[in-house]
């Protein structure tokens, strides 16, 4: 039975796209309203025309006002804000993340501002919300199996791999705060998915060689976004009222499984 959001209002931000916009429709189709929040003026223009039950808006959630713009929208639009899920992030490698010897003062800049600093604002503005309507509320965010799961020969980004561990962290710290206050957090960490992020990934035979025994269910492949979906909607329903300051990886077996090298030549 699939858990029920009816009634309920979401905040997604970098939900315009990849698995935050599977997040968008799995929570539609569990009977929310959405506001979806993207950087891409495009996405967030497709995603506001899906029906009167979403709303896209194109903002950067490393600005500090951007999530309390969108629950400001929420409420303006329907009347409530239930939940917020917190997607947006990526990788830093372009822009100098990477094995630690290497990394640039931008890349640590970049890849902290993008996947840490972002998603300490938008909780922040789901905690003001909360504690100012007096309500209970669910907050999830995504981390990663790298923030605890290395897999150095392919996948050394390391100042990505300490912001989702700090997400991890933030989340567990926040939640024992305000857990009396009826504010649930909670974290995702994802192992490798088919999304726009992940193209380096899915275009190396040799990663994906990989991943057949370092992700082994379902036949060693990526994840697809729905393949996350379940978990977000247990999250942000009342499926999970009594839980809170939890890791949830949906990782194909990544953090349990060894993996394979299938040569000994690196493509970091």
């Amino acid at each position: 039975m699939q858990p029920s959001l009816d009634q309920r209002t979401v905040v997604v931000i970098g939900g315009t796209t990849g698995l935050g916009l599977s997040a968008v429709h799995a929570c539609r189709g569990a009977g929310a309203r959405v506001v979806a929040v993207g950087r891409n003026p495009d996405n967030a223009r497709a995603v506001d025309e899906f029906g009167d039950d979403v709303v896209g808006i194109s903002a950067d959630a490393c600005d500090p006002g951007t999530a309390d713009q969108a629950i400001a929208t929420a409420l303006e639009r329907f009347g409530r804000v239930d939940a917020l899920y917190h997607v947006a992030g990526g990788s830093g490698r372009r822009r100098g993340d990477g094995p630690l010897h290497e990394v640039t003062d931008e890349g640590v800049e970049f890849t902290l501002d993008l996947n840490l600093k972002s998603l300490i604002y938008s909780n922040r503005a789901a905690v003001r919300h909360f504690l100012a309507e007096k309500k209970p509320g669910s907050i999830l965010n995504m981390a990663s199996v790298l923030g605890y799961s290395p897999a150095p020969r392919f996948f050394s980004t390391h100042v990505y791999s300490a912001a989702k561990s700090a997400i991890i962290g933030f989340t567990r710290s926040i939640a024992a705060h305000y857990a009396s206050s009826d504010v649930r957090c909670n974290v995702v960490a994802p192992a490798l998915f088919v999304t726009p992020m992940s193209a380096r990934a899915q275009e190396s035979p040799e990663i994906l060689e990989y991943l057949e025994t370092k992700q082994p269910l379902d036949g060693g492949r990526p994840g697809a976004p729905a393949d996350l979906d379940a978990a977000v909607l247990f999250f942000l329903s009342d499926a999970s009222k009594f839980v809170t300051g939890q890791v949830l990886a949906v990782d194909g077996g990544w953090a349990v499984s060894e993996g394979q090298y299938p040569n000994e030549s690196s493509t970091d």
